[in-house]
């Protein structure tokens, strides 16, 4: 009986050392594009990964939660040149996440393009670019998808760390004074995108 017991409770031990290693390597480990595609494909569907800004207090600190103060960044755009996120304050902004390998990101992109040609707020599209193949690929995928607002290359995702990215796309949307209004993982639909811009107005 005894033995039985005792076997039980190394079986037991084994089983949540497993479970817990696999937890622990899937958070740590850079999956590969088809693990990373499907994995956010599952999470556009999710309303429990966004959050929106109705009832929230501005904290007057620099952080990623909806109402603080997005934080400061300088990237360059594919194009060359040097953009701050500072540089837009005065006008609402939708900051993005994007890599050209990731479905839910290409689905995205022609309302992200509708959105940017139909209303008032600046697009800053970050492209994860250490996860692409090469510059050509983001090339290509803009003439693809005739994107015109900003693609800013983020060369060594420093900055898809300073903002926690896991999921993409992630959308941070971000009002006038800077501050973060509504956060989603996942893909949006313009409708969705243009009902947040409105809530910012």
């Amino acid at each position: 009986m005894k033995k039985s017991i005792f076997v039980v409770i190394i079986v037991g031990m084994f089983v949540w050392a497993v479970y817990d290693f696999a937890s622990s390597t899937e958070e740590t480990a850079e999956p590969s594009t088809e693990e990373a595609a499907s994995g956010y494909q599952s999470e556009t569907d999710t309303t429990s990964s966004r959050e929106s800004a109705e009832g929230a207090e501005e904290t007057g600190v620099v952080g990623l939660d909806v109402g603080d103060i997005a934080p400061d960044f300088q990237l360059k755009t594919l194009k060359g040149k040097k953009v701050k996120l500072s540089d837009y304050r005065g006008s609402p902004v939708m900051l993005n996440f994007w890599a050209s390998w990731c479905p839910p990101c290409r689905a995205e992109m022609p309302d992200m393009e509708k959105l940017h040609q139909n209303k008032d707020v600046t697009i800053l599209a970050v492209n994860l670019t250490k996860s692409e193949s090469g510059r050509g690929d983001v090339k290509d995928f803009v003439h693809k998808y005739n994107v015109t607002f900003p693609i800013l290359m983020d060369e060594q995702v420093e900055v898809a760390a300073m903002y926690q990215i896991r999921p993409i796309p992630t959308t941070f949307m971000i009002d006038s004074e800077g501050i973060i209004r509504f956060r989603a993982f996942g893909a949006m639909n313009y409708e969705f995108m243009v009902q947040e811009l409105m809530k910012m107005n």
